[in-house]
């Protein structure tokens, strides 16, 4: 947020966009006041109408206006409506504890002649150039995730800034990778702190120390070149304290999944992740290239198909355009799918390839492996509960936090939950790399002991796209 200039209180006024993109932005300003423009409202009014994510948001702001509404008389609103604890309900207005004023009379605006036109935009600027006229007490700060409208407002002397309360982070950065390198010295300072023991054939160690405080289950760890010590947290019984166990070398050829084979260091950490039950929840992040969606679909296919762990595969996206839309598609929900379907189906031609058995043993095993994975559209997702499922949802993120959620909260007993994406090519708009759903629930999830998080970093589609992802 802009400091306040000599401690003035602020008034912040909302861009509809805003308010379509977090419904309860209302109450995230704290102590300070909120301003709605009346074309804020006849923007949303215009918004509320269809199934898509947006028309949801406004119907819910609209529910939070009417609720703050209630029982009050012309007088109340003008002096402007209490934010603070309850005044909704559901427990998101408790550090709010600023007022809401809504535009209940003309404001004697005057837009300078370089803003020709009355568009929403020009109208919000010029109402906030006769809100610091009128209350020269405040700090009047524009908030919107339009970055036009944030230039105008720059250009005019306003200040204004984007909504950054759903930022996870502050900078990408400093997102978890999931991997912890270990120091050179690293043994030798907790060399009398280990303890080492076999258990059901795995390797085991408990280390103790400070350096211990800041691991998290199922974080992978790494000491040397060439897989000299690859493990991951199993436990963490105390702050300073963990149980660690060696991985699967899936490196080995002995060791392929589905006729698959891990290529480098986060590729067998993720291979790892993928074939081990009782992790629920896995993200892979990573760029082009890297094996995501080969990693998650071998892993899938060994453990519906011959582990019997799950009853099938399920694999979505979102559906955004990279340029433009094709229109609307023909046939089934499947069929409509396929089309944004590539890489499942690029995938399953590497993994559907048989080393014997000619055109007629690839066409059964093609048959056999489509019989278990199904296409599911994201916007069917609301109130269905999947049982026993290996659920794969590619490019998440697009998604913003709150879809995350609801796609996250539909996995019942038995399912596992695999989030591929790369940060770095968002085409939804006013997502940043801090404020995706992706990164949400990278964060989030990095202290439950039954998810687990990778960063692929190497590219091994080929030289050239390896090439491409680093120099373009």
């Amino acid at each position: 947020m802009i400091k306040r200039e000599n401690d003035k209180p602020c008034l912040f006024v909302l861009d509809t966009n805003v308010l379509m993109h977090d419904p309860t932005s209302l109450f995230r300003f704290q102590e300070h006041d909120v301003f709605i423009p009346m074309v804020v409202l006849e923007e949303l009014d215009r918004a509320k109408k269809g199934l898509s994510e947006v028309a949801r948001n406004v119907r819910q702001v609209s529910r939070f206006l009417d609720q703050l509404m209630s029982d009050a008389d012309k007088a109340e609103i003008d002096a402007g409506l209490p934010l603070g604890p309850d005044a909704v309900g559901g427990g998101i207005t408790q550090s709010a504890s600023g007022r809401l004023f809504f535009q209940t009379e003309p404001l004697d605006i005057h837009l300078p002649e370089s803003l020709p036109g009355a568009t929403p935009d020009n109208t919000i600027l010029g109402i906030a150039l006769a809100l610091r006229e009128k209350h020269p007490e405040c700090q009047v700060i524009i908030v919107s995730k339009d970055i036009n409208l944030r230039i105008k407002a720059a250009v005019l002397g306003l200040q204004a800034e984007d909504y950054s309360n759903d930022q996870v982070l502050d900078d990408a950065n400093l997102l978890y990778t999931g991997l912890e390198v270990l120091a050179d010295d690293f043994w030798e300072r907790h060399e009398k702190s280990v303890d080492a023991w076999k258990e059901q054939g795995r390797t085991l160690y408990r280390i103790s120390g400070p350096d211990i405080a800041d691991w998290y289950p199922a974080q992978c760890l790494a000491f040397g070149d060439d897989g000299e010590f690859e493990a991951m947290v199993r436990d963490k019984p105390s702050l300073n304290e963990a149980v660690v166990e060696l991985v699967e070398d899936y490196r080995l050829p002995r060791h392929n999944v589905w006729g698959i084979n891990a290529r480098n260091r986060e590729q067998n950490f993720a291979l790892n992740m993928l074939m081990n039950p009782e992790l629920d929840f896995v993200t892979l992040l990573g760029t082009a290239g890297t094996g995501k969606t080969l990693l998650a679909l071998a892993a899938g296919l060994v453990q519906v198909l011959e582990r019997n762990l799950y009853r099938e595969i399920i694999m979505t996206r979102v559906t955004v355009p990279v340029g433009e839309d094709i229109g609307f598609l023909p046939g089934t929900e499947e069929e409509k799918m396929t089309p944004w379907m590539g890489a499942l189906m690029d995938n399953l031609e590497v993994l559907t390839r048989p080393e014997s058995g000619g055109s007629w043993g690839h066409a059964a095993t093609q048959d056999l492996v489509r019989n278990r994975i199904r296409i599911s559209s994201l916007n069917f997702m609301r109130g269905r509960t999947f049982l026993n499922k290996y659920i794969i949802l590619d490019e998440a993120q697009n998604l913003t936090a709150k879809q995350m959620k609801t796609l996250v909260t539909r996995a019942g007993p038995g399912t596992k939950f695999v989030c591929l994406g790369n940060i770095g090519q968002i085409d939804t708009p006013y997502l940043t790399e801090t404020t995706s759903g992706l990164t949400y629930v990278v964060d989030r999830f990095k202290h439950w002991p039954h998810s687990g998080h990778i960063t692929l970093m190497r590219g091994e589609r080929s030289r050239l796209a390896d090439f491409a992802s680093q120099e373009l």
